[in-house]
């Protein structure tokens, strides 16, 4: 029998089987009934959502913290040089299935190592769990790749326009300081590399566990179905929409807005204007992080208006239906 949630909308519809199969677990919670649908869905995917990140996180710090105490000039000058290819190297990275660049993306911007045009691109080519369940879909990988293409490709695009942006008119140099998220965290640095990079691993993933618990929360409860009829009644402003749910820091969100093109309540672009704001846990590390408040909501703003332009364009384009 298939789990519901309170509103009727099938569990399944808000978390994919594919990549979350607990197995034993999963088929104990599910004779529960409705509350084992609802640990499952809430606590034991929060749970596992936020332990797949831990070694991206883990390493992200390790990599920051020997940058910072061990590195010679020299590498930190290599790291800086990179910078006016980041968006083609972050367009094509975040397009990965993976669950975790979009995390190191984030800390690795606020740290000054990668540009906003990098993290911009990683941001909009990250695609959560939008590769495995259109595969799960029977959607043909051809169709699938060109998707995946396209956002990549927007990724860059909008990558590279945004540096192009800052160096017109910002007087704004970013320079490398690691020391600045030691000082937000209180990681006593003094103890060593391996201390203070545990030490940010475990506050950070315990603030992601604890946002992840609550979003998970509210999409259990959520109507998924008047969801997709609101975002296929508001014609061109169901981009924006589109957009905006796509913005929730949580692969449910993505889940979502794949399920319902699947299933025909929305078109092809304003799947994409989600998915191409929704960076996963991107964000939420982001604003977590980053001091400049000015800063993360202007990079908010651009991929709320590349989200948009972008999955109206998707719809014009003779994409293959799924």
């Amino acid at each position: 029998m298939t789990n519901l949630t309170p509103f009727g909308w099938p569990t399944a519809l808000l978390h994919t089987g594919e990549g979350h199969d607990h197995g034993f677990i999963s088929g104990w919670l599910e004779s529960l009934g409705r509350v084992g649908a609802f640990l499952d869905e809430v606590l034991l995917h929060g749970l596992t959502d936020t332990l797949t990140l831990v070694p991206f996180l883990f390493l992200t710090y390790l990599l920051m913290e020997f940058i910072e105490h061990r590195a010679s000039d020299r590498t930190v000058g290599l790291l800086t040089k990179a910078g006016p290819f980041g968006p083609l190297l972050g367009g094509a990275l975040g397009a990965v299935p993976q669950c975790g660049f979009s995390a190191v993306a984030s800390n690795l911007y606020t740290a000054g190592v990668l540009g906003a045009g990098t993290l911009i691109a990683v941001f909009l080519s990250t695609s959560d769990e939008m590769i495995p369940i259109l595969l799960a879909g029977s959607v043909s990988p051809l169709t699938v790749l060109i998707i995946t293409l396209y956002k990549a490709l927007v990724g860059i695009l909008v990558g590279f326009l945004a540096q192009l942006a800052l160096r017109l008119f910002s007087h704004k140099e970013r320079h490398i300081d690691i020391d600045a998220i030691c000082e937000e965290d209180n990681c006593h640095c003094e103890r060593g590399i391996l201390h203070s990079a545990i030490h940010h691993t475990v506050t950070v993933s315990l603030f992601i566990l604890a946002v992840t618990l609550a979003l998970n929360c509210a999409m259990f409860f959520l109507d998924g179905e008047a969801i997709g009829r609101a975002v296929a009644a508001c014609g061109p402003f169901g981009y924006l929409l589109s957009a905006l749910i796509g913005l929730i820091p949580n692969c449910a969100a993505s889940v979502l807005l794949t399920k319902l093109c699947l299933s025909g309540v929305i078109s092809v672009g304003a799947m994409i204007a989600g998915l191409l704001t929704g960076a996963g846990v991107g964000l939420l590390v982001l604003f977590r992080m980053n001091r400049s408040l000015k800063d993360n909501l202007i990079i908010t703003a651009v991929l709320i208006v590349a989200g948009v332009i972008f999955g109206a364009v998707a719809d014009i384009l003779p994409i293959p239906p799924l």
